[in-house]
């Protein structure tokens, strides 16, 4: 179970007190949840219009940031394809130290979100609370953008790559020869003779032995040769003079008998080769570069981490920087939501608790009863909505949407398969 909710209560006599009362409520019979204290520093506040107007700002940034990413997410599980079970290794936040940026010393969102520290280089506190969410805004927004370039690029090679691929699949009917016939199976470089390629199903191979001769005039006889099967069909070749071409398709086509589009030409099929060569390896690139031997080695022994940098191609290194830079972000979002609300609900001077609650989904329900009975003199109007179960008409308040003390999920099953 990956989802959180995060909570804040106003402050007793210290915030402390908050915290204490709310493990006891939460732990006194059984442990309803794993919490742990969130850490928000000293915002500044503003004026209230401000606050009313960037709470709604802020709700919005929230769904755009967390669908970024989930896009950059799933986007990485499509590119490691079969190594969808390493995803989650890959999917960590970088605590933003340098050390950290240096070597790769990232840690799982779990650990993350429960040791969460404001990243006071990237979101200065000094900054409005306006312009912080404006920061985040631009980032947010930035790889977004580079995401759909990036993925339109690798879209097209994949595509690129598959069209060849399916080229060199499938059935005689439709897929490429080169890699089936040799040079030695056709009449080359002659003015009068030409070889054709017939596709003939399995059940037809006697009446294409007993016609294919007959099929139009100047057919050499005894000239056809087996070349390759499938399940259904098999592949002949058959000599026969330049100006019966026509009539000898016609005929085959009555028959049944399929004569493929094909002229040996060994330039033209190096080329293919070298093309599907070349857009495989560009597709690695992009997957998996070099290893970076002696670096990851040393990186290893000193620090027990390896040089992921060195050993990962651009693009998913790029979805890994840029997905623990937009999933920080995400977190600091719900920071400023919680503070904000926190504020607007339980006023000025700012004193109030922010905690991390980690349900078990057998729990839940039964969690959320202890926090409304422990919160509901916060706000009556919450309390009646929650012990009526019904919505108010026009405010759309639901039980499921609003409570007396300020509540934010977060959760974490970002993907749409289970790794």
């Amino acid at each position: 179970m990956t989802e959180f909710w995060l909570i804040s209560a106003p402050g007793e006599k210290t915030c402390q007190q908050t915290w204490d009362k709310m493990m006891a409520a939460t732990t006194r019979t059984n442990n309803l949840s794993t919490n742990h204290k969130f850490s928000i520093p000293d915002l500044k506040v503003g004026t209230l219009d401000v606050l009313v107007g960037l709470s709604d700002e802020l709700a919005k940034l929230d769904s755009f940031v967390e669908s970024v990413v989930k896009k950059v997410a799933q986007y990485m599980a499509d590119v490691l394809e079969d190594s969808r079970d390493k995803v989650q290794e890959n999917l960590l936040a970088n605590g933003g130290t340098l050390m950290q940026v240096l070597f790769s010393l990232s840690v799982d969102l779990v650990t993350y979100i429960t040791r969460f520290q404001w990243d006071m280089a990237k979101y200065p506190i000094k900054q409005s609370l306006k312009n912080i969410s404006e920061i985040i805004s631009k980032q947010i927004t930035q790889i977004d953008n580079d995401l759909k370039t990036r993925a339109s690029a690798y879209n097209n090679l994949k595509g690129n790559l598959q069209n060849l691929e399916r080229k060199n699949a499938g059935s005689l009917l439709t897929r490429s020869l080169g890699d089936i016939v040799k040079k030695e199976d056709f009449v080359l470089d002659s003015e009068y003779l030409i070889t054709l390629l017939v596709v003939v199903p399995k059940t037809s191979y006697s009446d294409w032995d007993k016609t294919y001769e007959t099929l139009a005039e100047m057919v050499v006889p005894r000239s056809s040769n087996l070349l390759c099967e499938d399940n259904d069909s098999g592949l002949f070749s058959v000599t026969l003079f330049r100006k019966a071409i026509d009539d000898f398709k016609h005929k085959a086509r009555e028959n049944k008998f399929i004569v493929r589009d094909f002229q040996y030409n060994e330039e033209e099929m190096k080329a293919d080769k070298e093309e599907m060569t070349r857009l495989s390896t560009d597709k690695k690139k992009q997957f998996v570069s070099e290893m970076c031997v002696h670096l990851s080695y040393c990186l290893k022994l000193h620090f027990n981490t390896s040089c992921i940098s060195s050993s990962q191609g651009p693009l998913v290194r790029w979805l890994k920087v840029n997905f623990s830079e937009a999933f920080i972000a995400w977190i600091h979002i719900k920071a400023l939501r919680v503070f904000v609300e926190s504020v607007l609900r339980y006023g000025l001077p700012v004193n109030f608790q922010a905690m991390l609650l980690q349900p078990s989904k057998k729990t839940m329900k039964k969690l959320r009863e202890v926090l409304n009975d422990l919160y509901k003199h916060l706000d009556s109007s919450a309390a009646a909505i929650i012990d009526s179960a019904m919505d108010i008409p026009g405010l759309n308040l639901s039980q499921q949407e609003y409570y007396p003390y300020v509540y934010y999920k977060i959760d974490c099953n970002l993907l749409d398969f289970k790794v």
